[in-house]
């Protein structure tokens, strides 16, 4: 995956520290998403994108630390 080796880590942090959080007021969505998923509710379409879309860039980090620290013996 040579495009994500050219995002640098720095970049990616910072996108998945802030979607984690966002929207920071009145609660994070993941939050929110946890608690429908809890209850049962989480079956909207929209609802289950939304968690994907907060979820990406922190996946795309752990992607690119477990890649990065296998090529290093």
């Amino acid at each position: 995956m040579r495009w994500l080796d050219r995002i640098p880590y720095s970049l990616l942090i910072a996108a998945a520290l802030f979607m984690l959080g966002a929207p920071f007021l009145p609660e994070p969505h993941l939050v929110e998403k946890a608690r429908m998923l809890a209850e049962g509710r989480l079956s909207r379409p929209i609802d289950i994108f939304d968690v994907f879309w907060h979820l990406l860039p922190a996946a795309l980090l752990g992607i690119k630390f477990a890649l990065g620290s296998k090529a290093k013996p």
